[in-house]
């Protein structure tokens, strides 16, 4: 009986020690009873592997041939759509430009000249023809006499010659006016040419990896950025058929990310209508919550339902803040029907969201653990009345009622 009373004398000078330390916090209170909870049991249902994808992704690649002056911004940068990315050298393009800007106004003159002699030809037809023969005399002589019996004869037929010189100036207007048109037409290919010289955003995101580096000279189709827009995330995981089938757009399913251990929910979005032959699997796309932060690429797991195991199996699941260590083991105060703590050492499974916490072994259903249990807690400390929660009282577990 000493004993006992030396060991309460004992604990309650460490818990005094301890409040006078500030170890206490005033804002968490210590040594509550709270109920064990369950949970529908993660190992009734698969791990999918995958990977964290970017629901837009493209790998922008040389379009031409050239050299890199300018790449304008690193891994990590945000660009708004339209902005410009990289940048090739367009010095030769820019003097063919303005050789054939050269060429047009060349062409663009030439069919001005030709719809004026086409004009003259229309309002003048015979004043190349009646042009006089000689001076003076014999001149008149042969616009009176030499030509129109020349006519007559049959000799030559002058409204003819006339329509030919008409077909003639119309067939050199239209000429012209082909050239004018290849210009033209060269002068847009020299202009698209000189916008595949920048590698264009085509939508707002961030540059993921760089292939190429400033003053790198490239060839058509060689890889030069990654581009991204990571605000809408995805995991991308190939699911066996047997399991694929069962699954529609807008299904809600649990996944984990290689980031903290942590699960969370994600969105069937797009199923594929394809499977692979020989692994046969279907690839499929599920949404993460807009929330979530993480790298593309990281790996992941979808937990899909085992149609062969028993889907009403349960697991235990308490929050984080009821687990402690001792000697470096996780270990959990139980609580008796006699208010007694019992030190449990307890196997932890997988970590859940809103920091809970599943345990593979340990606890039993029902079960009255502590919750923030004190530093200085012992295996069969007396709790008080007050240690028990509203919340154990509301489940139906009374003090003294423990299971």
């Amino acid at each position: 009986m000493k004993l006992i009373d030396q060991s309460a004398a004992r604990v309650k000078l460490m818990a005094l020690l301890l409040a006078m330390s500030g170890f206490v916090s005033a804002e968490v209170v210590q040594n509550q009873v709270i109920p064990v909870t369950s949970s529908q049991s993660l190992y009734s249902m698969i791990p999918i592997g995958g990977k964290v994808a970017a629901r837009k992704s493209v790998m922008l690649s040389a379009q031409l041939p050239g050299r890199i002056v300018s790449i304008y911004g690193q891994e990590g940068d945000f660009f708004e759509k339209g902005s410009i990315l990289l940048a090739l050298d367009e010095s030769e393009l820019r003097a063919r430009r303005r050789e054939a800007e050269s060429q047009w106004h060349s062409a663009n003159a030439a069919l001005s000249n030709a719809m004026v002699q086409r004009n003259q030809v229309l309002a003048s037809p015979g004043s190349s023809l009646d042009t006089p023969g000689g001076m003076g005399v014999p001149g008149l002589f042969d616009q009176m006499f030499t030509k129109p019996m020349s006519g007559m004869f049959g000799k030559r037929d002058y409204d003819v010659e006339r329509g030919a010189r008409v077909y003639s100036s119309s067939t050199q207007v239209t000429q012209a006016a082909q050239a004018l048109q290849q210009a033209n037409a060269a002068i847009e290919q020299i202009d698209t040419r000189l916008r595949d010289s920048r590698s264009i955003a085509p939508f707002d995101g961030v540059i993921v990896e760089k292939h190429a580096e400033e003053g790198d000279t490239v060839q058509p189709g060689q890889p030069l950025l990654s581009f991204e827009d990571v605000s809408q995330l995805q995991i991308t995981a190939d699911i066996p058929v047997k399991l694929a089938h069962v699954l529609r757009e807008g299904d809600e399913l649990l996944a984990k990310i290689d980031v903290g251990d942590m699960l969370t929910g994600v969105v069937v979005d797009n199923i594929f209508p394809k499977a692979d032959p020989a692994q046969h699997t279907v690839t499929v796309e599920f949404n993460l919550p807009e929330t979530l932060q993480s790298a593309t690429g990281t790996y992941a797991e979808v937990y899909l339902p085992d149609p062969d195991v028993n889907t009403d199996a349960t697991v235990i699941v308490v929050p984080e803040s009821v687990i402690t260590t001792r000697g470096g083991l996780p270990v959990i105060f139980v609580v008796d029907e006699t208010r007694t703590t019992e030190l449990r050492l307890v196997r932890l499974g997988r970590k859940l969201d809103n920091g809970r916490q599943v345990v593979d072994y340990g606890l039993m259903q029902n079960d009255l653990v502590v919750d923030h249990p004190a530093s200085w807690l012992l295996s069969g400390s007396q709790l008080g009345a007050s240690s028990y929660s509203l919340k154990a009282v509301d489940d139906g577990v009374e003090a003294g009622q423990a299971k």
